[in-house]
């Protein structure tokens, strides 16, 4: 669990660091949520936010928990090293699309648009949200929204190895949005208005860049986990040694 503890603080500063993305993706989205609160419920407009996005944050930890199961099964491969590879190459592509010097990786986004089509007539039915159940299903509808972000990040999660980590991944990294997307939906215009320009928006890209080559597979990454890799073929239990008469040691009397 310790080697756990870097990644959970990476994966929550990607989501941070991703803000401009979201605001981009989601902000038109969050605002028109907010619109949707009946006149009546503007003054619980704070709550009714908060479930809006733990509902998406917990789509992301179960999105992380599905794909996981896949990064498990292949974690003793030899598709685990390829798996890890790629998911790296996507978030120097991430990081690329959020500095603005390269949009290839909005391609991505369109693997999810047949999902998303089938979900957008529930998300449309929640509508006008008046109670907070019913803005928690809206949230957790929401948050299969096709996001080459979350995209890049669910590959990067699945890397390790275990589904359960890469639930943990994903729910740390949900967090790490939160900031950006409550800010828009209770009209923060200063810190929107400060994510959104060039030079916050190319540092945040870089440092995700930078993310990517840290997650490519290396020497460098005994430094995070220790001796052996997390993910590795050393989390896998060792044979008992055998036990009895047999192994014991004869002390002289």
């Amino acid at each position: 669990m310790p080697e756990l503890i870097p990644l959970l603080v990476s994966a929550t500063i990607l989501g941070l660091l991703g803000g401009g993305h979201c605001l981009g993706m989601c902000g038109g989205l969050m605002g028109a949520l907010t619109l949707a609160i009946p006149p009546e419920q503007r003054t619980r407009r704070l709550w009714l936010l908060l479930a809006y996005n733990l509902g998406r944050v917990l789509s992301y930890a179960t999105a992380g928990l599905l794909i996981g199961l896949g990064g498990w099964a292949v974690a003793s491969s030899p598709a685990a090293i390829a798996l890890r590879i790629v998911a790296a190459l996507v978030l120097i592509a991430m990081g690329l699309y959020l500095t603005g010097w390269w949009s290839g990786l909005t391609r991505l986004e369109a693997l999810g648009q047949g999902l998303w089509r089938r979900l957008q007539p529930a998300a449309s039915r929640l509508l006008p949200v008046d109670s907070l159940p019913r803005a928690l299903l809206l949230g957790a509808v929401w948050g299969w929204l096709p996001c080459g972000l979350v995209y890049s990040t669910l590959l990067w999660a699945a890397s390790q190895g275990s589904a359960l980590d890469s639930a943990l991944l994903m729910l740390a990294f949900g967090l790490g949005t939160l900031p950006v997307l409550l800010a828009t939906g209770l009209a923060a215009e200063r810190l929107t208005a400060w994510l959104r320009q060039r030079h916050v928006r190319i540092a945040g890209g870089l440092l995700v860049i930078l993310f990517g080559f840290w997650s490519l597979p290396g020497p460098h990454q005994t430094w995070l986990t220790g001796h052996h890799g997390h993910g590795s073929t050393s989390r896998m239990p060792t044979p008992a040694q055998p036990s009895g008469p047999l192994t014991a040691t004869v002390q002289p009397v």
